[in-house]
This record gives C-alpha cells, structure tokens and sequence, in this order.
C-alpha cells in the first residue's frame, strides 16, 4: 500500500472508529429505561390487583410475578428470579429491593413505587457492599478484565504460541487474573463478600472467556482475528453487559445479546457469587464456559491445520522423489 493510500485510510478510518465505539457506548447509556423488570407482587388478591393496575401504567417497564406472601416473595429476590417485590400486607405495603442484583434497579423501585403512596417501607433484602453501594466499583472491573483477556490472547499469537502450550498459557494467565482480581476486589476493595474461591473463579472464566476466543479466532483467520473479536468484545459486549444497570435497562435487544457474551455473562455470575450464594450462576457460567471451550477449540484446531499445512509438501514430493530413485 502506497504512503498516500495510507494517508487516507488513517484519515477515514480512525473517525469511523470513533463513530462506532461512540454509538456503542453512548447509545445504550443514552437509552437507559425499565422494560419488563421482573418484579414480585404479594399480598391478599383484591389489594395486589391495584398495586398491578398501576403497574400496567408503566408501559411495559415491569414484568409482574405473583407471590402468596412475603415469605416467597423475598425467596424470589434471593434467587435473584425477581429484582424485587412489591408486599402489601394489613399493616401496610413494603418494598423489597436488592441493590447487589442492581443499585439502579433498586433505586428505580423506590422513586417509582415508594413515591407512590405514603407510608411504603423500603427493606433491601441483598444489599450491596457498605464500601461499594452503587455498584460502582464492581462495574469498573469489566474493562480491565476483558482488556487482560484481549492482551493474553493477542500475546499467545504474536509470540506464536500453539497447540498445548497457547492452551497451558491462556489457562495460566486467566488464573492468574483471577487470583489477582479478586485479592483486589474482594480483600483490599472489600466490595464483594462471596466466597473467595468461587469468585477468583468467575473472574478466571471471564478473562478465560475473552483470551481464548482472540486467540481462537486468530489460530484459524491469522492476526486479523484479534482485531475482530477485541471489536466484538469491546464494542458490543462490554457496553452491553448491564454491569451498571441492568440487562433489563438497556435497549431491546442490546441487553438480551449482552448476556450471551462474556462480558455480561460475566458480570451476572459474578453478582450472584459475590451477593447471592451462587443462586442463578447455571446460565452464565454455561454461557462463559462455552466461550472458552470453543476458543480453547479453535486453538488446537489452527495448530493442527497448520501442522498439516506444513508437511503436506514433503508428502506430496516423496512419490516423484521415488520415482527418480527407480529411474536411476
């Protein structure tokens, strides 16, 4: 490519990036706003019904489930099936939030349904940590995570790492990370009591996720592959995840295509082991541990094709070679 040619494609390219990672980021934030939170109703069935008409004036903001009493109510907010639950009982009604699931989901509840009436008791069933009550911090570590898991899987190419030993690499690194992660998170920070173990485990998966997919895809495309599904990653699973929010939040179908990425996939198993004894982990762990599986595939598929590719030649020769040795 000529130097003018470069010229331009820097000049052109770079604004179109910008664009694009500008819409990615600042258009789902931009659009934030409920859209069928799932949220519990309990009580007798005269009082629930006018709590759900009023609901419905909403406009599809919540996604009601019905409860008998305020017992399985608060078992559904544990079991993170609901963000929370609206309560009524004789001595008046309660809300139940969970501001570990989401702070601003939790916040939302209470300037929408507490704000409706007088006398509505707030009770945060799973809150978050005392030293992160907005979540905030534990948004913050999608980025260095998903930029650890991009590093070790364009590092593994670059240094031309294959088969077993791209593989031993990624796993190491992504426990590593792990490990790292949550002395961070969990013991310095504070902002996450889980079970340390379990933690530094969704933290290992999610860089794992991330590594394995760069290199997978660089194994079988080359090193156009890392751009690819560092973009991919990036630009639509980080800004995607809910991590500051909530899948629920964001637009249809931006938080729905979130989940399925490991990012948002992350970001859910990580608040249900952290806040939620593992409650609802199955999905998103399935999800993370696909992602790897494939990647990790995809690694051992490119250095055997390429194996293949390189001895190919000298079998291809070894007849005419033969041949020549008769002839003589």
């Amino acid at each position: 490519m000529s130097s003018r040619r470069r010229l331009i494609a820097v000049v052109v390219l770079v604004p179109v990036v910008a664009a694009l990672a500008l819409w990615a980021f600042a258009w789902p934030a931009a659009r934030t706003a409920p859209r069928d939170v799932p949220l519990g109703v309990a009580g007798p069935a005269a009082a629930t019904a006018q709590v759900e008409r009023r609901l419905d004036r909403n406009e599809g903001a919540f996604e009601v489930h019905r409860y008998a009493d305020e017992a399985a109510a608060r078992d559904a907010v544990e079991d993170r099936s609901v963000y929370g639950a609206i309560v009524v009982t004789p001595e008046g009604t309660k809300l139940l939030t969970a501001s570990a699931g989401s702070a601003s989901v939790a916040q939302l509840l209470q300037q929408r349904i507490a704000a409706e009436g007088s006398g509505v008791t707030t009770v945060d069933v799973v809150p978050a940590s005392a030293d992160d009550p907005r979540g905030a911090t534990l948004s913050a570590s999608v980025l260095p995570l998903v930029l650890a898991g991009i590093a070790a899987g364009a590092m593994v190419t670059l240094f031309g790492l294959r088969g077993g030993r791209a593989v031993a690499a990624l796993i190491g690194s992504a426990s590593l990370v792990g490990a790292t992660a949550t002395a961070v998170a969990h013991n310095w920070l504070g902002v996450i009591d889980g079970n340390w173990w379990a933690e530094a485990g969704v933290f290992g998966l999610m860089t794992l996720a991330v590594s394995a997919a760069v290199a997978g895809v660089a194994a079988l495309l080359g090193t156009a592959g890392i751009g690819i599904t560092a973009a991919l990653v990036m630009l639509i699973g980080n800004p995607s995840s809910g991590a500051s929010s909530a899948p629920e939040m964001l637009p249809v179908p931006f938080g729905a295509i979130g989940q399925w990425l490991p990012p948002g996939a992350g970001v859910s198993a990580l608040r249900s082991t952290a806040f939620f004894d593992g409650a609802a982990t199955t999905g998103p762990l399935l999800i993370l541990g696909w992602w790897a599986a494939l990647g990790l595939g995809a690694v051992l598929l490119g250095a055997l094709l390429k194996h293949r590719s390189a001895t190919a030649p000298t079998t291809e020769r070894e007849p005419a070679l033969v041949g020549q040795a008769r002839g003589a």
